[in-house]
Order: C-alpha cells, then structure tokens, then sequence
C-alpha cells in the first residue's frame, strides 16, 4: 500500500486477504516495520482497515493480516463483546480517519465464548466482570443454542454476525454503509490453519 493513500473498501479488502494468505503461507513480508516508517506516519495516518477482533494472544491482527505501523485501526474485547466505548471507537475509524474497510473476527475454540456457553448452559455463577462479558454474549449463544454442530463454534459465529449487524445499524456508520464508502465484513480465524475466512455480508 503507497504511503498516504487511502484505497476503497474493495482494495482494502484485497490487501488484508492477500496478507493473510502470506501468514498462512510462511511468506511474510512485515510490511511497514520500519523506523523510516514510524517517523513517516508520526504526523498523521491513513489506516486501511479498522479491525474488533478478540483478545485472544493467538489472534493478533497486524501479524495475521501481514501489516505494520499505521495500517490498521485495532479495537480487542473478550470474544469482541461491544458496548458503546467499543461503537465509538469503531465510529472513530470510519469518520474521522476514513478506513473504509471494518472487520469483525472471531476465532476458533474462543474462550470467552466457551466461559459464557458452560455458564449459560450450567446455570453457573462467574466472579466480578466476567458477567458482563457472559451477558454481552447471551444473544449470540441463543441464537445458537438450536443449531446441530458445536455449540462454541456456532456461538462464535453467532457473535461475529450479531456485531457485524450492529456495527452496519450505528447511526454513524449506516450512511457511510449505503453510500459504499464503508464496508463492514465478518470474519473467522482458524487456530489451526490460520485462515481468515470473510463471512457474506
């Protein structure tokens, strides 16, 4: 990506897949990890992308979508619980730096997502905050609750499509969702493979 231009949602796109695709091949490339890079974007940046991902230490977005300093916009809650600090955080990429491109990415085997399956389906109790983070992922796990397979898994997804709807509902970030000026995508990472699969919008 040339340094201080802004690409579309589509290229945008295009940029973190093909990153991804150096992870999971072993070919990274560590794009912008420079000191000529640090001292470049010190006065202002241009993110490509704004990333609400996971907590999780597995799932670090830089590393999985092969980008450096100043590429991307990165907001991390357990299992990417959203609340309105996360919103506005997220409302702040898309307005007043103008990345075109928001991804929601959930993981395989979260666990988060396991902590609020086992308490929700045992009727368990979690200490000090840990109820809030169950609280905030009671919707997905309904969602799922009656679909076959695996319970987290599908909760995962649950939570990455639920998150990706409220972000492309914020009032903010609807109009800039209609006139295509942002894209707001849901995504999957793979442990194993580390894959991120883009989720029908």
């Amino acid at each position: 990506m040339p340094d201080g231009f802004t690409p579309g949602p589509d290229e945008a796109l295009r940029w973190l897949v093909e990153g991804n695709e150096r992870w999971v091949a072993g070919e990274l490339l560590h794009p912008h990890q420079t000191v000529a890079r640090r001292r470049a974007v010190a006065a202002g940046q241009h993110p490509l992308a704004t990333v609400f991902s996971c907590i999780d230490s597995r799932v670090p977005p830089e590393i999985v979508f092969d980008r450096g300093v100043g590429d991307l916009f990165v907001v991390r809650t357990a299992a990417q619980t959203n609340n309105g600090l996360v919103q506005g955080a997220v409302e702040y990429g898309a307005e007043e730096a103008v990345t075109p491109l928001v991804v929601v990415m959930g993981h395989q085997r979260c666990g988060a997502v396991t902590l609020a399956v086992e308490t929700l389906n045992n009727g368990t109790e979690v200490p000090a905050h840990l109820v809030e983070v169950v609280e905030a992922l009671r919707p997905a796990y309904e969602a799922a609750r009656p679909l076959p397979g695996d319970q987290v898994d599908n909760t995962v997804h649950a939570q990455i499509r639920l998150t990706a709807d409220q972000l492309r509902e914020d009032p903010l970030l609807a109009p800039l969702v209609a006139g295509h000026r942002v894209r707001v995508l849901g995504a999957y990472y793979s442990l194993d493979s580390g894959c991120v699969d883009f989720l029908p919008s």
